[in-house]
């Protein structure tokens, strides 16, 4: 018979089957572990929920708010939850600041169940509004529609924004207003040349090309570099073969004026254009390791001639060094020192040495020239600016060529010096990377050095297709001993070549039709079945060209034509042929 309980004995353990004489009794350890372990983790969250960054909240769909955490009472303002209870009742009409777009949320919520990433704006209880970004997920709790929303305020981030897009906006009216400045200096620069009808007209050309691209800087350059350039290009290898010939003192003086004229209006286009596109980052540097003795040699050859002329001893010291930088925008600033020694030294001599120090090579310049006062070292890399006693009839320039070196060692990072002593002289100086291993037969530029019959009897094709330089070119190469061929392009070089194969070709880089110099080269080359010695002559001054013709092999002189140079890459190229 089943003896009746005792109601008065029974425990919450004997009722869930803990009791003293139960086996199951040694599990009661493990359930209370467990419910600690869930208390723990319900304070977890419940501390993830009070101390999060981003701010979450439970609301009706079409009511209130029902639970907030601190964040999202601090990103709306208010002084508390329970504040925020009690004012926000409806929160697609206190809290969003646009209807639609709590109308859009909801509508978006009610087809897919969750939004992610939703940006709108709320309305903080100071009447401020600030741009949030949303995550919602849609819920149902006891019979009602509920909204848990983590809220992200992303207001730094949109101001931010608005302000880059103000930057852009003024980058734009300065690109506009340099622009004006450039087509300003452009009609001073026509002005100066009216004499020459023919260059007035293609400044002309050039203007107006400048005024339809007005919205495209690089466009304008592209017009002016080439359009520009060409008939001055004309012009100086006319005026270098009267130079040559034997001319009465006065025809030679007026012939010199002409040619020192001449030289001042190439170096301020070169510069402005130079300036321009270095202040527009137009310039990407090609950063090579290339041998620095050559490139050396080459320059000190040119400038000789410069520096015999005005009796100083010119010299440099030789170096096995490689460097890591890029050849033509080194060798230019180079070439800038060493010019602007010779100009300003009036008896002495001008140095080139290197010296390591480190990692780094020390290219430096010596001059025992006029040197530059000490309040003034600084100022000379500014645009125009000149020393006092350069300015008046002993003034070169318009003071660009250092402004433009100070540009171009920034965009190589590498260290400009000057030290100087008025009186005394000076010494500008670029430290530049030394390269990691030397590189093998690897030069920067043609060594220039020839002698004075090496040109003679050679057959040199020219193909430009501008008329002016055809026979500017042709006067120049006859000079020098030269049998000349000139054509217009790619076919009629072959008719008229079709007796004789030429030694060197000169092609100009653009040709009628939109063709180019490269393409007529190697046609050329197969239709002779030879490597033909060619070289491309140019006003095009672009990194992505000169990276072109790099690649493809081609030694590049730019327009306008120095003669000197021409010469000694023609001698070169014979001599390597």
């Amino acid at each position: 018979m089943k003896k009746p309980s005792n109601k008065a004995d029974l425990t919450v353990e004997s009722l869930i089957g803990l009791g003293n004489h139960s086996a199951r009794k040694n599990y009661y350890p493990e359930l209370s572990a467990k419910l600690d372990e869930l208390e723990q983790e319900r304070n977890r969250y419940k501390w993830l929920f009070e101390n999060a960054l981003h701010g979450i909240f439970q609301a009706q769909l079409d009511g209130g708010i029902l639970v907030a955490n601190p964040a999202i009472v601090h990103i709306c303002g208010y002084l508390s939850a329970s504040q925020l209870y009690l004012e926000v009742t409806d929160i697609g009409e206190h809290l969003f600041v646009n209807p639609e777009s709590y109308a859009e949320f909801r509508t978006t919520l009610l087809d897919q169940g969750h939004v992610f990433g939703y940006i709108t704006r709320f309305r903080r209880r100071d009447g401020n509004n600030i741009y949030v970004s949303m995550n919602a997920l849609l819920k149902e709790e006891n019979g009602q529609r509920v909204i848990e929303i983590f809220v992200q305020d992303i207001t730094e981030r949109v101001l931010a924004q608005e302000k880059l897009q103000r930057l852009n906006e003024e980058l734009e009216e300065r690109v506009a207003l340099r622009t004006k400045e450039l087509e300003n200096l452009n009609t001073q620069l026509r002005q100066e040349i009216t004499e020459r009808e023919q260059i007035q007209q293609q400044l002309k050309i050039a203007k107006e090309a400048a005024e339809d691209a007005n919205n495209s800087k690089d466009k304008y350059l592209a017009a002016a570099s080439h359009d520009l350039l060409q008939p001055m290009n004309a012009a100086r290898l006319l005026i270098s073969t009267l130079r040559e010939r034997q001319l009465a003192d006065q025809e030679s003086h007026l012939v010199e004026r002409i040619h020192m004229a001449m030289e001042n209006a190439e170096d301020l286009l070169a510069d402005l254009l130079d300036i321009s596109r270095l202040d527009q980052n137009a310039v990407t540097p090609v950063i090579t390791e290339f041998d620095l003795s050559q490139p050396l040699h080459a320059m000190i050859s040119e400038f000789q001639p410069v520096a015999d002329n005005k009796g100083l001893d010119l010299r440099a010291v030789p170096t096995r060094l490689a460097v890591r930088s890029d050849s033509r925008l080194l060798l230019r600033i180079l070439r800038n020192f060493i010019s602007n020694a010779i100009r300003y030294t009036h008896d002495g001599r001008v140095l080139v040495g290197c010296r390591q120090r480190g990692d780094n090579l020390s290219i430096q310049v010596w001059d025992t020239g006029d040197g530059i006062p000490e309040n003034q070292q600084q100022d000379i890399f500014r645009e125009f600016h000149q020393l006092d006693q350069h300015k008046g009839k002993n003034r070169h320039g318009v003071g660009l060529g250092l402004a433009i070196v100070e540009r171009m060692a920034k965009v190589l990072d590498h260290q400009l010096e000057l030290r100087s002593k008025q009186g005394r002289g000076s010494m500008f100086a670029i430290e530049v990377p030394v390269a990691e291993q030397a590189p093998q037969n690897e030069t920067a530029e043609p060594t220039p050095a020839f002698t004075s019959n090496q040109l003679e009897g050679r057959r040199i094709l020219v193909i430009d297709n501008d008329e002016n330089i055809r026979v500017s070119m042709d006067a120049l190469l006859s000079r020098w001993g030269c049998n000349v061929i000139t054509a217009a392009g790619e076919d009629d070089a072959k008719q008229r070549c079709q007796t004789q194969m030429p030694e060197i070709i000169l092609a100009d880089y653009h040709l009628d039709d939109d063709k180019l110099g490269i393409a007529a080269i190697n046609g050329l080359r197969l239709n002779f079945g030879q490597q033909i010695p060619a070289a491309i002559i140019t006003a095009d001054r672009s990194s992505h060209s000169l990276g072109l013709f790099k690649q493809l092999g081609f030694p590049v002189l730019n327009k306008p034509l120095k003669p000197g140079k021409l010469r000694a890459l023609m001698t070169h190229m014979l001599r390597e042929g």
